[in-house]
């Protein structure tokens, strides 16, 4: 069976930065496992794996457009302290939902804090970044009604949330 829309595929990979840094992988792990079509994964690797079927191997490079974007830096700001209500430590790396410019909820990271000024940061952590993917696809099969209809793979218990 090939890799097609509504399709459920499990593909083990790994994810490297254009330097050899390992980003992410399935490696020690069970496979990934996403409903093809379904906006599940970044388009570019998406695109990728049209067609393939079990057994294949690919290694793709997906630039930045068809990832997580380019870095934006509209979608950094510095704050006030004082914005952190009810947070009694606050630290780098720490994340909060925000209203973001469309008026829409988005995840902010801290990046930087100096004095009572925080710098956040509402870019995806690989924005930006040419994203590098060694896939092997493991299962392809048909998705379920349930999992088609909630636009997502649900695991052998069923309905996971």
């Amino acid at each position: 069976m090939q890799v097609a829309a509504n399709k459920a595929v499990s593909i083990d990979y790994t994810l490297t930065n254009d330097a050899g840094e390992v980003i992410d992988s399935s490696a020690g792990g069970a496979p990934l496992v996403y409903l093809h079509g379904a906006g599940n994964i970044i388009p570019g690797l998406e695109q990728a794996l049209e067609g393939k079927q079990e057994g294949d191997e690919i290694k793709v490079s997906v630039e930045p457009e068809n990832a997580y974007g380019e870095f934006s830096p509209e979608l950094v700001a510095v704050l006030g302290r004082n914005m952190f209500e009810g947070v009694d430590e606050l630290e780098v790396g720490m994340q909060f939902h925000a209203s973001g410019p469309d008026g829409g909820m988005q995840i902010v990271t801290i990046t930087a804090l100096e004095g009572d000024e925080v710098t956040v940061d509402g870019n995806h952590p690989l924005a930006g970044q040419r994203l590098n993917f060694d896939v092997k696809v493991v299962d392809v099969r048909e998705a379920s009604a349930d999992e088609l209809s909630h636009g997502h793979i649900h695991g052998e218990g069923g309905v996971e949330h």
